[in-house]
């Protein structure tokens, strides 16, 4: 009898610990960009989104509905108990802090100002979720984009590109790149992000807009960007209108607003 119940303890043992392999991964996602990230490369896992997950400037909110969604905070994370933590900017310094203390396995996005980056990101991630395969068919995806947006002709266009905001974007940042990959020349003369005043787009107006963010009704609506006389100049003038979602998060998804450009601007 006790050989017996020896034998079936064990057999329960076994099957506990069946049980608990059989477990979904769970992910962790501690804001927006790393939303997209979790959904594209391990849409089979237990996810816990950010709160922002189905925002209109989330490129995979439809995706994202339905999933969990969690505030980026240190009680949140001990109640879900994640087996893998993805970030770009989100999360409280105590969580942060705790998961490194635990050891927690965390996949950091790093900002990227050109597609090399963007492809380091996704392998990057892609290794921490064991999750190689759909990390390089996102390249793949996103190589594809490029080759659409790439020019077809010698002629490289200039343009200036906008936010409500009144900020523009030059060398050294993902815009700068996009332009680059859709055949544009970037009219911004300064490198990295920096203010537009309406003074200057009166009077010396650029021959072509692009527009960014300008679909997001409530961002920045007082904003030097939406200006009647930046209006008045951009009337005729803008060669594309690129969605938030396309740029929010230094992602395979920015190839798509190339090829936007690039079609916009054809």
């Amino acid at each position: 009898m006790r050989r017996l119940a020896a034998v079936a303890a064990g057999g329960l043992l076994i099957l506990g610990a069946g049980t608990a392999q059989a477990r979904p991964t769970r992910i962790l996602s501690l804001d927006q960009c790393a939303d997209q990230y979790v959904l594209a490369l391990r849409p089979d896992a237990e996810l816990a989104l950010s709160p922002r997950a189905d925002d209109p400037d989330a490129w995979l909110r439809e995706a994202a509905r339905g999933r969990a969604r969690v505030r980026p905070t240190l009680e949140a994370a001990v109640t879900f108990r994640p087996d893998v933590v993805v970030r770009y900017w989100g999360g409280e310094p105590r969580l942060l802090a705790r998961l490194e203390a635990r050891g927690t396995p965390t996949a950091i996005i790093s900002d990227a100002s050109d597609f090399n980056g963007i492809r380091a990101n996704i392998r990057s991630v892609a290794q921490a979720l064991d999750a190689h395969d759909r990390g390089e068919a996102l390249i793949e995806r996103m190589d594809a984009r490029l080759l659409q947006a790439a020019p077809k002709t010698a002629a490289r266009p200039t343009a200036l590109y906008l936010t409500p905001g009144g900020f523009t974007a030059g060398k050294e940042t993902l815009v700068d790149a996009i332009f680059s990959a859709a055949g544009f020349r970037n009219a911004a003369d300064k490198p990295y992000f920096n203010p537009v005043s309406v003074e200057r787009v009166a009077l010396f107006p650029p021959v072509r807009f692009v527009l960014g963010f300008f679909d997001q009704a409530r961002g920045d609506w007082r904003g030097p960007g939406r200006h009647p006389v930046v209006r008045k100049a951009a009337q005729g003038r803008v060669a594309a209108r690129l969605p938030a979602a396309a740029l929010t998060c230094p992602a395979w998804f920015a190839a798509d607003a190339a090829a936007m450009l690039a079609e916009g601007g054809s």
